[in-house]
């Protein structure tokens, strides 16, 4: 789905805005926003701010059109890496997929298999290339990104289906990869978080299982029982209604909200579990389940590093070419994810 040329202009319009000195941005974000002890990146708040004057809160009219507008707001703001020693499509399990390769690493090399996030419904390659590219090049790794079936027309499971097939493929071929199965990661951001915290779980007993999961953001209890859906209800990019709207598209019924393989919060035993990253932001309905899966981890003596980024928002993944805040925390998660693979035996 190509960028159109009036998004062009005005992607280019924010990102001067946004690198406005900070006191003009200041007084161009409006006084700060708190909420549940945070305050609010000014950078952030402005996006909103600009967000509500295009008229951009609205519900998509389609998931076609939720689909095109993500790809355009990944765009917008998405962050720059190193270079790589290449970019390439590949298939994998059946499914598309995109694989990074870092310059001056050699193969059999450390690897993270990837999957975007998106609510189930919406997000591709495309829209998560950006933050794929810096993470290959700073934690020195292949990422291979994995395209899944998205709801409504492959509702639960098929994605986490996808998923599975795709790191077990990887895992059983690494050569094919040039990867080492033993410094082999899974992550994702948002829905693609909540794929890779199952991926973890389902691969417990396998022969090559992941030595780190990366959890960004991640979805991992569909009954949206936390307070953060409430304080953070409206007004921060991801808010209640569409959190709503994703979990009716994606799941079969009312059945599948405690499924371990659809809310990895409910699985019964977290003990065995691989390392873990675990990155929540505070202006997230998000946050306080993803707090609550690094606990979960962290009763069970899996090892976690867990970190609240207090005034970023849900997405900031994807903003790190103009939010500031939002690609230091990238750079630091990415270091934390380098350092547990440096951890294999």
């Amino acid at each position: 789905m190509p960028v159109s040329t009036l998004e062009r202009i005005q992607a280019r319009a924010a990102r001067a805005i946004l690198a406005l000195p900070a006191p003009v941005l200041r007084r161009l974000a409006g006084p700060p926003v708190r909420r549940d002890g945070f305050t609010l990146d000014a950078q952030f708040q402005l996006v909103l701010r600009l967000n509500r004057m295009l008229g951009r809160e609205k519900p998509a009219p389609s998931v076609e059109a939720a689909r095109r507008g993500l790809e355009a707001s990944a765009a917008a703001l998405a962050p720059e890496g190193a270079p790589l020693a290449r970019v390439e499509d590949a298939v994998v399990a059946g499914r598309r997929a995109r694989v990074y390769v870092p310059r001056g690493v050699a193969a059999p090399a450390p690897a993270l298999v990837y999957f975007h996030g998106g609510g189930w419904c919406v997000g591709s390659l495309d829209s998560h290339d950006a933050p794929c590219r810096v993470v290959a090049a700073e934690a020195r790794a292949t990422v291979i990104a994995i395209d899944y079936r998205l709801a409504p027309e492959h509702p639960f499971p098929a994605a986490v289906d996808d998923a599975l097939a795709a790191f077990r493929e990887i895992a059983a071929h690494p050569q094919r990869w040039g990867v080492d199965p033993a410094r082999l990661a899974v992550g994702g951001d948002s829905a693609g978080g909540n794929l890779a915290a199952i991926v973890a779980h389902e691969t417990r007993c396998d022969a090559v299982r992941p030595i780190v999961q990366w959890l960004v953001y991640p979805g991992v209890d569909m009954t949206m029982s936390h307070p953060s859906v409430e304080s953070c209800a409206r007004g921060f990019l991801l808010d209640k209604a569409a959190m709503q709207h994703y979990i009716a598209t994606y799941l079969r019924d009312h059945a599948d909200l405690r499924d371990p393989r659809a809310s990895p919060l409910y699985a019964p035993s977290f003990a065995g579990l691989p390392r873990a990253v675990v990155a929540t932001a505070g202006f997230d309905p998000l946050r306080d389940e993803g707090a609550a899966y690094a606990k979960a981890l962290e009763a069970a003596g899996v090892p976690v590093v867990y970190r609240c980024y207090g005034p970023l928002i849900h997405g900031f993944l994807n903003t790190g070419g103009a939010i500031r805040a939002a690609r230091e925390a990238l750079s630091e998660i990415t270091a934390d994810l380098a350092r547990g693979l440096r951890s294999a035996p």
